[in-house]
């Protein structure tokens, strides 16, 4: 069973990140196309829309997926079946519901998202277009989501993660190739273009669907829900199923809302504050640089090393159960150690080779290269919310982790006008960074009281990490400054690339060689790293 749980693991991760991957590749040719002002009208679509569809399906897929592994693992599949039934029907009413209200209430959003009628050129009725074209993927992504909760619950992962893949792949598909006839071959105007892309994501739920359906076809007579019941059935109403789902959603979907809901906070304050500083004529650019396209960049190693501290919450769940509290905590520095390991590297590389890697994702723009350096420490502080969070529902104290994060949007919500009004672009950065880091201190002090966690033993680690970082970055900046005599990066896409590929190598190499030799690699990730001499000796 626990090979199968792997299995099923990495096939569900593996899915996730090709998709993550495809979601940061498409921006170097939609920016070209549309460039900072397409961009910004992109990102006023997405944010209510992402609040949107949190709202649609309230975290149902993966409370689902736990009914379902519940009730089919003592054999009741009857009450499975019932939950999926009227799953469905609620995630349909659901997401026309939302749907209507996105669209009815665009003109709202737009307005306040803009800070004014007009601005550099796109109007309220621009950005209301462009919301209620995304609007429409509300009617389907909900159900999808809740058939992929379904699919999980039997521990069939390949469902979720072909359908991620295909969904993604058909979103991307159509956005480019209808943002390109639209602009290049039939000479339209970029708000119609970027309407046409943010429709995308109806086009690629009705791809992902169709590929559920597909399995669904395929293994129906197979899923043990499908199948008699093997006890009596529960005979608990609607309503306690209801009750059980959204008893184990509630907290999941607030936390996994992190970073839209700070980007919902900038939509509504970002444009005004920089009119009121006197940058109304660049708020759009810089809004568009903060919440889009630096923000794609930076996600990259957030992703991938959150991955890993991740990977250890059912652990410390299941440690915590046992009342395990030494392996708990070995757990959580394991966790904490493994995230600082690789999340500030990365990060001080970000920093490091900013100009080049905003050239080679976008243009050559001194002010997006500065903006990407600013907000890359930002990746750190998302990182351990994210896992301090995960952490804290592992161990049943899911209020506060919610807590947690409220905290942090207050900060952010009470100073993002105010810094913007003071350091412009910069100043929402700060006020993202000061949320994050008010979330962390509260989750970590909590994570502290409820398993006695000592931070003395990563503190001590962390230096030693920074001491790696300061060495890795030294070969990095030698290399920078060698590879500009001879070449100049801001004269195409290609050197910049060159520049960034091998810069990124060597600064890699030079940080795990140093850790390997110095033993570190061992103490982080365990014995798998030893060389093989190591291993015979």
């Amino acid at each position: 069973m626990s090979d199968k749980l792997l299995r099923g693991t990495f096939i569900l991760t593996l899915g996730t990140y090709i998709s993550r991957i495809l979601g940061m590749i498409y921006v170097i040719p939609f920016f070209a196309l549309v460039g900072e002002t397409g961009s910004a009208l992109y990102q006023y679509g997405y944010v209510p829309y992402t609040i949107f569809l949190s709202i649609a399906t309230m975290g149902f897929p993966m409370a689902i997926s736990k009914f379902v592994a519940k009730y089919n693992s003592i054999g009741d599949y009857e009450t499975s079946r019932r939950m999926f039934r009227s799953g469905m029907l609620f995630m349909l009413l659901g997401g026309i519901f939302t749907c209507f209200i996105l669209f009815v209430t665009a003109p709202f959003f737009a307005e306040h998202q803009l800070g004014q009628q007009e601005l550099q050129g796109v109007t309220v009725e621009d950005v209301t277009y462009v919301i209620r074209m995304v609007s429409l993927a509300l009617i389907v992504v909900p159900i999808m989501s809740l058939i992929r909760g379904f699919f999980q619950g039997h521990q069939s992962m390949g469902p979720t993660s072909v359908s991620q893949v295909i969904e993604q792949l058909v979103r991307i598909i159509f956005l480019l190739v209808s943002s390109y006839i639209i602009l290049k071959v039939l000479h339209g105007d970029i708000i119609t273009a970027v309407g046409y892309a943010t429709f995308a994501a109806f086009v690629g739920a009705i791809g992902g669907l169709f590929v559920l359906f597909l399995y669904w076809m395929k293994r129906k007579n197979s899923l043990l829900a499908m199948q008699e019941n093997k006890i009596e059935p529960s005979g608990i109403s609607t309503k306690q199923m209801f009750l059980e789902v959204f008893r184990y959603a509630g907290p999941f979907v607030f936390v996994g809302l992190a970073i839209p809901l700070y980007q919902f906070v900038d939509s509504f304050t970002f444009n005004k504050a920089m009119i009121q500083a006197g940058e109304g004529e660049r708020a759009q650019e810089l809004y568009a640089m903060v919440n889009f396209l630096v923000n794609k960049i930076v996600m990259i190693p957030v992703s991938l090393a959150t991955a890993f501290g991740l990977t250890l919450v059912p652990a410390i769940t299941n440690a915590f159960t046992n009342q395990n509290f030494p392996f708990v905590r070995r757990q959580i520095d394991q966790a904490f150690q493994t995230l600082m390991f690789l999340v500030l590297p990365a990060s001080i590389g970000i920093i490091i080779l900013s100009e080049p890697i905003y050239m080679f994702f976008y243009n050559d723009n001194e002010t997006g290269a500065s903006i990407l350096a600013a907000y890359a420490p930002i990746a750190l502080l998302f990182s351990y919310f994210t896992v301090s969070a995960a952490i804290l529902q592992g161990i049943n104290k899911q209020k506060l982790a919610v807590i947690s994060l409220a905290f942090g949007l207050l900060l952010k919500i009470c100073l993002n006008s105010w810094l913007i009004t003071k350091f412009g672009a910069y100043g929402s950065i700060m006020a993202t960074a000061i949320g994050f880091l008010g979330s962390l201190i509260y989750g970590l002090m909590m994570i502290r009281r409820h398993t006695g966690y000592s931070y003395k033993r990563f503190w001590k680690r962390t230096i030693f990490t920074g001491i790696l970082v300061i060495c890795m970055s030294i070969v990095v900046v030698a290399f920078s400054s060698l590879f500009t005599v001879f070449f100049d990066y801001h004269a195409s896409k290609t050197n910049a690339a060159i520049m960034v590929g091998i810069a990124a190598l060597l600064g890699a190499g030079s940080y795990f060689w140093l850790a390997k030799q110095s033993g570190f690699l061992k103490v982080i990730f365990g014995t798998r790293f030893l060389s093989k001499r190591k291993e015979r000796g």
